[in-house]
C-alpha cells in the first residue's frame, strides 16, 4: 500500500493499475487521479509538478509520477545513453512530495515488440522551434504521453510550462483527440540567479553554469522591450546574447500565446511568448517567458 511517505513503486502495467486501485479503495473509491509524467532525474521543480497535482486531486485522490526515459523522442547523436537515470533518489522526491504510485517501467513494458507501429502525428506546431532542431521528436513525445494518459486514466496531468512548446501539443493533442483529461501547465521553477531548472543542468562544468543565466537576462530583456513590439522585443533579447563565450544560440523568437507567428498586423496589446534554446557545450538548455505585446509604434517601424 502506498503512504504519504513510501510511494508504491510500479515497474509494469498490471502494477500500476493494482496501486492505484488500492490507493482509490483505501480513500473511499470516488477520488480523482493526477498524473506527473517525467523522466526522472528529479528536482524541485518537479517537486513543485506534484505539489500542484495534489491541489487538483485534493486528500482523497491519487497522485501518480511515471518515471521513464522515453527512447522515442531522442534523435540520433542525442543524449538517450547519458540521460541521468536517479530511480533511487527519485523516489525519495516522490516520497516527500505525497506522490501515491511511482510508474517506472523498463522500455518492453511501455514498448513491447519495439517501436509502435502507430504513432501521434504531432501536426505543424511540431516541425517548428523544437520541432525543426529534433525532427521526430514531438511524435515520440506525444505518443508515449497518449500511452500514460490510456495506461493511468488521470482526470489531470501536470506539465511544467519551461517546455511551452511540449506543453502547447499536448493541450493540442488533448484537444483534437477528445482525451478527457485537464491538462494542467505549471509555473517555472528557477534558481536564485534566475536559471531555469533542468535536469540537464547537471551536465554543465562550473563556469557554463555560470554564463547560463544569459538565457533568462535575455528573456528578461525581450519582456522589457515588448513595448516597442514584437520585433524589438526579439532583437533585444538576441542582444542580450550575442557575443557570449561559449554559448551557441539556436533561437530566440516572441510568437503569440499559442506559439503562432506574430501578427504585425495587430494594433491590440496582447500576450505572447519569448522562447529561447541554446547550447553551452554539449549540453542544450530551453526557456521561456509570458510576454506582453504592443504594437510596433510609428516611429520604429521604419528602423
Amino acid at each position: 500500500m502506498s503512504t504519504l511517505t513510501s510511494p508504491a513503486l510500479a515497474p509494469t502495467r498490471s502494477a500500476l493499475r493494482a496501486e492505484i486501485a488500492a490507493v482509490r479503495a483505501q480513500r473511499g473509491g470516488a477520488g480523482r487521479v493526477a498524473l506527473v509524467p517525467t523522466m526522472g532525474a528529479l528536482h524541485v521543480g518537479h517537486a513543485s509538478l506534484m505539489r500542484e497535482a495534489r491541489d487538483h486531486v485534493g486528500a482523497d485522490g491519487v497522485v501518480v509520477a511515471s518515471v521513464f526515459v522515453n527512447p522515442l523522442q531522442f534523435g540520433q547523436g542525442e543524449d538517450l545513453d547519458r540521460y541521468p537515470r536517479t530511480l533511487d533518489a527519485d523516489l525519495a522526491v516522490c516520497g516527500a512530495e505525497g506522490v501515491d504510485v511511482v510508474f517506472a517501467p523498463a522500455v518492453d513494458e511501455v514498448y513491447p515488440g519495439g517501436d509502435p507501429q502507430v504513432t501521434v502525428e504531432p501536426g505543424p506546431l511540431a516541425t517548428l522551434l523544437e520541432g525543426a532542431s529534433r525532427p521526430g521528436h514531438f511524435r515520440g513525445v506525444l505518443t508515449v504521453v497518449a500511452k500514460l494518459f490510456g495506461l493511468v486514466q488521470p482526470d489531470v496531468a501536470v506539465f511544467g510550462q519551461k517546455d511551452f512548446q511540449q506543453l502547447t501539443l499536448v493541450r493540442r493533442m488533448v484537444a483534437d483527440l477528445c482525451l478527457p483529461v485537464e491538462v494542467v501547465g505549471a509555473e517555472t521553477v528557477r534558481e536564485p540567479d534566475g536559471l531555469a531548472l533542468s535536469s540537464r543542468n547537471r551536465y554543465l562544468d562550473p563556469e557554463q553554469r555560470r554564463t547560463a543565466v544569459v538565457l533568462s537576462r535575455a528573456l528578461a530583456a525581450a519582456r522589457e522591450h515588448a513595448t516597442y513590439g514584437a520585433e524589438a522585443a526579439r532583437e533585444a533579447g538576441v542582444a542580450a546574447i550575442a557575443g557570449t563565450p561559449g554559448v551557441e544560440l539556436d533561437y530566440l523568437v516572441v510568437t503569440e500565446a499559442d506559439l503562432a507567428a506574430v501578427d504585425g498586423t495587430r494594433e491590440d496589446v496582447r500576450e505572447g511568448r519569448v522562447l529561447v534554446a541554446a547550447r553551452l557545450g554539449a549540453t542544450r538548455l530551453l526557456d521561456n517567458l509570458p510576454i506582453t505585446i504592443h504594437p510596433t509604434p510609428p516611429s520604429e517601424e521604419s528602423r
